[in-house]
């Protein structure tokens, strides 16, 4: 690489950029990693989200130049005086066709690390970190179980003093619940969220604990009523959407972690934390083998069983992948 800082000098901060399409789930992939590499050696970090213009969004990655983007998108090559960054982080498919040119654009002074599976011009980055269950493979490819996140207990910890009034009162075991919602391999419909509930419910109750419930943008509101009506007894949180998002507080004050198997970045977050994760079930739209490999990967190691209508404990070392994809990117940069 050229006109690169090592890694580690101090004198000279490693500049990152963070690309995406400002998707949270996106964004925090991409950010958890450069936060990740931050905490390992001195670095300045750039948030750029970029949108295509409507007519050019659906075109091939390939045929897409940086002219068809949005204009409120943010730029993603160096302004006047400015030079590129030492290193590029970018999420999603909206930054393939920017990822993939620049080592070209930066004259090899740019390392291009791409998350998740581009399935396009893999040799185009430097680095490729993907979910292991993803099964894409490579020599510029990290598999890791789940995806990069920006879980950390410092952030946790912070997050929690927010809502300490309202969570430390609760009685113990304190249960958090994550609950997705539909996408193209799973659904949440009203009886089966009700059911659900019911379960939940059930053995929150014969734990004498408490429940700290959240919703996804993608669950259903038929089901969100349904599992509000069955669980607003208890004692506890739900999380409406408005103000503060307490999903930090709820993962750090939690005993138990429900994750609804549609979500495989609320999964490998959980897992993290060290605290049991219990998987729960959703009706099956199509064949999901990507979920079921996650699943089968965080039981091997310890951290997650499916939800089985009790609240058992067990212990496991929590998951610290994104470190380590933090830490293989710097060694690639250093082998230049």
């Amino acid at each position: 690489m050229l006109d690169r800082a090592a890694p580690g000098d101090v004198s000279t901060p490693l500049s990152i950029w963070v690309v995406s399409d400002g998707r949270i789930g996106m964004e925090n992939q991409a950010l958890g990693l450069a936060e990740a590499v931050q905490r390992l050696t001195p670095a300045d970090i750039s948030v750029r989200r970029i949108r295509w213009r409507p007519l050019f969004d659906k075109l091939p990655s390939a045929l897409k130049a940086s002219w068809m983007l949005d204009l409120s998108s943010d730029s993603t090559e160096p302004a006047a005086g400015e030079t590129w960054p030492a290193l590029w982080i970018a999420t999603g498919r909206s930054t393939l066709p920017m990822s993939a040119r620049v080592r070209a654009a930066s004259g090899g002074r740019t390392f291009v690390v791409q998350t998740q599976d581009p399935r396009w011009r893999d040799a185009a980055y430097d680095l490729i970190v993907a979910p292991a269950h993803d099964r894409i493979e490579g020599p510029n490819v990290l598999s890791i179980t789940g995806s990069p996140h920006r879980v950390t207990p410092e952030r946790l910890a912070e997050g929690s003093a927010a809502f300490a009034d309202r969570l430390e009162p609760l009685p113990r075991p304190r249960v958090a619940a994550l609950i997705g919602g539909r996408s193209k391999a799973f659904d949440l419909p009203e009886a089966h969220a009700a059911d659900l509930a019911g379960r939940i419910a059930g053995a929150v109750e014969a734990a004498g604990g408490s429940l700290m419930l959240t919703f996804s943008r993608r669950t259903p509101e038929a089901a969100k009523a349904a599992m509000t009506a069955r669980l607003a007894h208890l004692p506890g949180l739900i999380w409406d959407g408005a103000g503060p998002n307490p999903y930090f507080a709820f993962l750090d004050q939690a005993d138990h972690v429900l994750v609804t198997e549609d979500s495989a970045n609320m999964a490998a977050e959980a897992a993290s934390t060290g605290k049991p994760v219990h998987i729960l079930p959703m009706i099956p739209l199509k064949a999901a083998d990507k979920f079921a490999r996650l699943h089968a990967d965080l039981r091997e190691r310890g951290a997650a069983r499916p939800f089985d209508g009790t609240l058992e404990r067990w212990s496991y070392e929590p998951l610290d992948e994104t470190a380590r994809a933090a830490r293989t990117v710097l060694e690639r940069m250093r082998r230049g």
